[in-house]
C-alpha cells in the first residue's frame, strides 16, 4: 500500500550520502533533499559579481548585497561544494556529504571536513568566503568569520544554480559555456533515445534502501533533471501525480509494477545486495524482464552539478543506447 513519506528535510539530508545520496546529494532511504532545483533566481540573476580580478566586489545575494573577494582563494563550502569544484575552484573546507562522495574524493584530498554546527572549525580554515544554506544554523556567526553567501535549497533550478555559482566566483563565462554545451548534448541524446525506443518511452526512478523504495519527480537529483528536463523523456502519470507535492513518494514493494515505466533507473548502494531486486514482484516487472533497468550508485548521484551530471549522462547514454564516451 502506498504511503507518503513524512521524513523531514534535515533527516533527508543526513541520509543523503549513506543511503541514497544528497545525496545525495546524498540522499536516501527517504531520498535526500535534492541539492538544487526549482525556480529562476530572484536575486543575483542579472549581474555577475564582477569581472575584476583583485580587491572586493559586491555580490547581489538572495539576502542582499555581500562584499566578497573578486577572486576568492580560501572557500569553505557548506553547501553547493560540487558546483564550486566543477568550476575548477579549490576549497579549504567542505561538508561531510560532499567529502564522502566518490566523485569528489580526489579533488578533496587534505580538505577539512567542516560543519555549520562548529563555527570554530570553519574559522580554523581561515576562509575568505563561506557558502552556506539558508536552513543552516549559526549563519550570523559564520558571517563574522568571512563574507557568507547563502542559497536556499530549491530556489534555483539545477542549471541556474551553476550559473549563479559562476557569478559568485567570477567564472560566469565558464559556467555559461558548460550549461549551453550540456543542454545541447543531453537534448541530442534524448532524441536518439526516442528514435530508438519511441517518442513516448517512459522512465521511472526508484531509490532503494534496505527496506524502502521511493520514486522521484523531475528535479530530485540522481539524474532526474537529465531524463525528464534535458532529454524530455516521459514520466509515468502515476509518478507525476504522486511526486507533485514534495518531489518524491514512498512506495511499498507490491505497488512497484504500477509505477514502473518502460525503463527503470535504480539508485542504490551498489556495494551491497538488495533483497528487493530478488523478489518475485521485482522479477515480474516488464522492464526488468526486458533487461531495461539501469543501476546507479546512490552515493555518487545525489547532486545536480556538472561533474555529477556528466557522470550520469554517460551512464544513461550507455544504458539506453549501448554507447558512451
Amino acid at each position: 500500500m502506498k504511503k507518503k513519506s513524512i521524513v523531514t528535510l534535515s533527516i533527508l539530508i543526513l541520509l543523503a550520502v549513506f543511503v541514497a545520496a544528497c545525496g545525495g546529494n546524498n540522499a536516501n532511504k527517504g531520498p535526500s533533499a535534492k541539492p538544487q532545483e526549482s525556480a529562476s533566481p530572484e536575486s543575483g540573476a542579472e549581474q555577475p559579481a564582477s569581472e575584476e580580478t583583485s580587491g572586493t566586489v559586491t555580490y547581489e545575494s538572495e539576502t542582499g548585497p555581500v562584499e566578497i573577494p573578486a577572486k576568492p582563494a580560501r572557500i569553505v563550502a557548506l553547501t553547493n561544494a560540487p558546483n564550486v569544484l566543477s568550476l575548477g575552484q579549490s576549497l579549504v573546507g567542505v561538508d561531510q556529504w560532499t567529502g564522502a562522495n566518490p566523485l569528489f574524493t580526489d579533488m578533496l584530498k587534505d580538505v577539512a571536513i567542516v560543519s555549520e554546527e562548529d563555527p570554530e572549525g570553519v574559522a580554523a580554515q581561515n576562509p575568505d568566503l563561506i557558502i552556506a544554506g539558508s536552513h543552516m544554523k549559526n549563519l550570523d556567526q559564520l558571517s563574522k568569520i568571512a563574507p557568507t553567501v547563502v542559497y536556499t535549497w530549491g530556489k534555483l533550478n539545477y542549471l541556474d544554480q551553476q550559473l549563479e555559482i559562476g557569478k559568485l566566483l567570477n567564472k560566469t563565462s565558464d559556467a555559461e559555456k558548460w550549461v549551453n554545451d550540456f543542454k545541447t548534448r543531453a537534448t541530442a541524446i534524448g532524441q536518439e533515445i526516442k528514435a530508438k525506443h519511441g517518442d513516448n518511452v517512459s522512465v521511472t526512478f526508484f531509490e532503494m534502501g534496505d527496506n524502502s523504495v521511493f520514486t522521484m519527480g523531475d528535479s530530485w537529483a540522481r539524474g532526474t533533471e537529465i531524463i525528464y528536463q534535458a532529454m524530455g523523456l516521459t514520466m509515468p502519470e502515476i509518478v507525476k501525480k504522486d511526486t507533485a507535492e514534495v518531489g518524491y513518494y514512498s512506495l511499498s514493494l507490491e505497488v512497484l509494477p504500477e509505477y514502473s515505466g518502460d525503463f527503470i533507473i535504480v539508485s542504490r548502494d551498489l556495494s551491497r545486495d538488495n533483497d528487493i531486486l530478488t523478489s518475485e514482484v521485482w522479477k515480474n516487472i516488464p522492464a526488468v524482464q526486458k533487461n531495461q533497468v539501469i543501476e546507479i550508485e546512490s552515493k555518487a548521484s545525489s547532486y545536480s552539478d556538472p561533474t555529477t551530471l556528466e557522470y550520469l549522462l554517460n551512464i544513461f547514454e550507455q544504458g539506453f543506447l549501448g554507447q558512451g564516451q
